[in-house]
């Protein structure tokens, strides 16, 4: 049995995240806003991003781990630009900003 992590974008470009063992049919009942909460109130969704994970306990801690992530790193994650990742995850977002007025 495979199971999954997933990512919704809703209809206010908000995005949900999520783990399901049926992905096909926990997207499906998102989209039919039979989930009372988050995402029924944002109709319509869009799945953007899903990975797989051999156990329940990997997909749920991934699922945790993302809701945790700032949204520059969950687009990243759906463009599946590993090197925009990396540097979110070491604090680099600042260096798109512009140049540093610091010293050092």
């Amino acid at each position: 049995m495979a199971f999954y992590v997933y990512i919704l974008r809703c209809s206010d470009g908000s995005y949900y995240t999520g783990h399901s063992d049926d992905l096909e049919d926990r997207v499906g009942k998102h989209k039919g806003g039979l989930y009372s909460g988050y995402t029924s109130v944002r109709l319509p969704v869009e799945l953007v991003f899903s990975h797989q994970f051999p156990t329940r306990d990997e997909a749920f801690r991934a699922e945790q781990q993302v809701k945790g992530w700032s949204r520059a790193k969950k687009e990243a994650l759906i463009r599946h630009d590993w090197d925009r990742i990396r540097e979110l995850a070491r604090g680099r977002d600042s260096l798109r900003s512009g140049p540093s007025t610091s010293s050092g």
